[in-house]
């Protein structure tokens, strides 16, 4: 440091840590406004799609990191989908329907209602399926679905 400012008259050189902590202290307060307007940005409507999208995940027995490499994208991505921290692209919506075997309009279906949390049934509903999806074996399988075939009498 002092080789690049042997140039500089001494009783200016105290004034240029001075400017440096400046611009890291400006820098800092954008840098806090960014991560501020990042979340601003997040809607309802992201956090529902991210809903809808990890139901249909978890419907289908696959785990984050399945999901992730199935759509292309890093775990980390595939979380902030779920979560509605980032928004999903149409291109991007679109490739997740086919991969997931929905329609694309499945991700909107009922986005016009106020309410956007899960009822506490459809997300036990939910976790069974995950766990149902985990099972390996085909006959345990078909024996738990024998199973709530007769407990629900149908």
């Amino acid at each position: 440091m002092q080789e690049l400012l042997g140039s500089i008259a001494p009783h200016k050189v105290a004034i240029v840590p001075t400017l440096f902590a400046c611009s890291y202290r400006q820098h800092d307060r954008k840098r806090a406004q960014v991560s501020t307007k990042a979340k601003a940005a997040r809607t309802d409507a992201d956090q529902f799609i991210g809903r809808r999208i990890r139901e249909c995940r978890t419907a289908l027995g696959l785990n984050q990191r399945q999901f992730a490499v199935l759509i292309g994208v890093s775990y980390q991505q595939a979380h902030k989908y779920e979560r509605g921290i980032n928004s999903v692209t149409a291109g991007r919506l679109y490739e997740i329907a086919g991969k997931l075997r929905v329609p694309p309009e499945y991700f909107f279906e009922g986005l016009e209602r106020s309410e956007y949390r899960l009822p506490p049934r459809q997300r036990r509903l939910l976790e069974v399926m995950r766990h149902i999806g985990e099972i390996k074996s085909d006959k345990r399988r078909d024996a738990i679905n024998q199973v709530i075939r007769a407990l629900t009498g149908s």
